[in-house]
């Protein structure tokens, strides 16, 4: 039998407080430093981001963006989050992916008891990784739960202080069933060694992302060391809705997308055609593309802000949120990862053949955002909740929405 095992200590790496403006300037200055070292071949040949990279995002203050003031954390807004993986997201795709997920530590904490979420959690920099939606089946036993099963998608799991696994409760082999009727989804938190990481993470993009299966073979986990979305334990306009730990990733697209037109202006300074000799800049077509690209990405990012702000500003002062202000978090969400993946693909025929090579970071951009929309919240399906909304229709059932 496998014991959930005590969480891994980590060293303190700050002695005081930092506020989401430092963490912002620690940000900007760490991402510019990889992308002045051009770090990202090293991360897709390693598949998994290297220890230094993770201990710099450590003492950036990033892992902590979503503790609470009560612990001494800055507890940010979701739009200052989303600016910070946009920036991490420029520098590497990989590197704001793993990020946007191991700041849910703090999002985490704020379904526990305190005590046992001070215990689990004792310290602010602590990364959490884990697949949250119910994958398995989790037993009811005196004390807990014992699970065995797999996960996909661990993002950053080799890197990560603790492991989610979200299931699907269950008492004598039959799901327990929630108030609503629908099967209980919980998520249990364990450390990363209760767990097999496996070497699964073969992909088109976001490599540097290590997100690998893992696997829990008869593990224990304490009823309080478990969570419901819908069940939240600490005030706070974080834990007022459960999709905050989805907000932020809006960052990542935006953040690529960023890139891929920043870098294709550069390019294109002293790019020529090479049969006629004329620069690429002085193209009608090239200059439409580069127009039509900033305009979609402009779109997108303004979408997403205006969305979060809404949003923040009636949470934080307890209103209630209309069908179509929660519709437009979700809406804009996808819009952004579908207008990523169209921006990087445009810019990628835009600069031609140039693009297919390494030394250059547009096919990385393409295959990054071409694997970032296959996650669930970037495909066409995942606005079927939205246009439910939008229609009038609500039956309560999906806490995300």
């Amino acid at each position: 039998m496998t014991q959930a095992a005590e969480p891994q200590s980590i060293q303190q790496t700050h002695s005081g407080a930092l506020t989401g403006d430092d963490i912002k300037v620690n940000v900007r200055r760490l991402a510019a430093e990889i992308r002045q070292k051009d770090l990202s071949p090293g991360f897709e040949g390693d598949r998994k981001l290297p220890q230094d990279v993770v201990e710099q995002l450590r003492a950036a203050g990033v892992f902590r963006m979503n503790m609470p003031r009560s612990w001494g954390g800055p507890e940010m807004t979701s739009m200052d989050q989303v600016e910070v993986i946009e920036e991490l997201s420029r520098a590497d795709g990989s590197v704001g992916w793993c990020s946007f997920i191991w700041c849910d530590s703090g999002l985490y904490s704020g379904y526990l008891d305190d005590s046992v979420a001070r215990a689990l959690y004792p310290r602010l920099d602590m990364a959490q990784s884990g697949w949250v939606y119910p994958a398995v089946p989790a037993e009811r036993v005196p004390g807990g739960y014992r699970v065995s099963g797999r996960w996909i998608f661990g993002s950053g799991a080799n890197h990560c202080d603790m492991l989610a696994a979200g299931v699907i409760e269950t008492n004598h082999g039959q799901p327990v069933l929630d108030a609503d009727g629908s099967p209980a989804w919980r998520i249990l938190l364990a450390p990363r060694n209760s767990y097999t990481i496996e070497d699964t993470w073969y992909t088109t993009g976001l490599r540097g992302t290590g997100s690998n299966d893992y696997v829990a073979n008869n593990l224990f986990v304490p009823h309080e060391h478990s969570f419901s979305f819908r069940e939240p334990r600490r005030d706070g306009t974080l834990w007022a809705r459960p999709d905050a730990l989805l907000r932020k990733m809006s960052g990542v697209p935006l953040g690529i997308a960023r890139d891929a037109i920043d870098s294709a202006i550069v390019m294109l300074e002293t790019k020529s055609d090479r049969l006629t000799g004329v620069r690429y800049r002085d193209m009608t077509d090239v200059r439409r593309a580069i127009a039509d690209a900033e305009a979609l990405l402009s779109a997108a990012r303004a979408y997403v802000f205006a969305s979060l702000q809404t949003q923040w500003a009636k949470l934080e002062r307890g209103a209630t949120l209309t069908p179509k202000e929660r519709a437009d978090t979700v809406l804009s969400r996808q819009f952004a990862f579908q207008s990523g993946r169209k921006v990087t693909q445009m810019i990628y025929d835009t600069i031609g053949g140039a693009a297919v090579y390494a030394k250059n970071p547009f096919d990385r951009h393409l295959r990054d955002m071409t694997t970032a929309c296959q996650h669930i919240v970037a495909q066409a399906k995942s606005i079927d909740g939205a246009g439910a909304l939008l229609l009038g229709v609500d039956d309560g059932k999906t806490p995300m929405l």
